[in-house]
């Protein structure tokens, strides 16, 4: 066997499988330890490997999955790599505006720049669903109303002001704890 078809060292050990188990609040037996450590290393060269390569912070995120080699591609038929959004089609206010709740960002994008809909007023109506539903879902550690509102003013007086910046300005949005 040669020297690149040998698989390398393990960097992982059964000692740190178990240390992760207590971390994790989980047990396996010796045998799934063994079954485990022989994936765990070879997925870990695979990252060694992955973060070895050279990237730019230029370089954007791919939006898309071609598998054709670079000489396969023509690129007069490939995808551009920036994506403009079109002009939308006419949107109206909906009577009760939490029947826009399922509505795609596109189009409460369009409700918030041709001011039919403040930010604040979404804002308002996304935390009300969140509190009714949370009691449900419990999907929600940490709400900051606060913030929230003063973002979602900020965003509604630029707009009023005739800086409208693009399709997220006043879209209000959750992160994960």
């Amino acid at each position: 066997m040669s020297q690149t078809d040998q698989q390398p060292e393990p960097t992982i050990s059964a000692t740190d499988i178990a240390s992760a188990e207590k971390l994790i609040a989980l047990t396996l037996t010796e045998a799934e330890r063994d079954q485990l450590l022989e994936t765990v290393n070879a997925r870990a060269h695979h990252y060694e490997q992955i973060r070895a390569m050279p990237l730019a912070n230029d370089v954007p995120p791919a939006l898309s999955f071609d598998p054709r080699s670079a000489a396969e591609r023509s690129p007069a038929r490939d995808m551009p790599r920036i994506v403009h959004i079109g002009p939308q089609p006419t949107v109206t206010r909906p009577a009760n505006l939490e029947d826009a709740a399922f509505y795609p960002l596109t189009q409460l994008a369009e409700l918030v720049r041709t001011r039919q809909v403040t930010s604040r007023e979404l804002t308002a109506m996304y935390l009300s669903r969140l509190k009714r539903y949370d009691t449900y879902l419990h999907c929600v550690v940490t709400y900051t109303e606060d913030l929230a509102f003063r973002q979602a003013d900020r965003a509604d007086a630029e707009i009023a002001a005739g800086h409208y910046r693009g399709a997220l300005q006043g879209i209000p949005w959750g992160a994960k704890d």
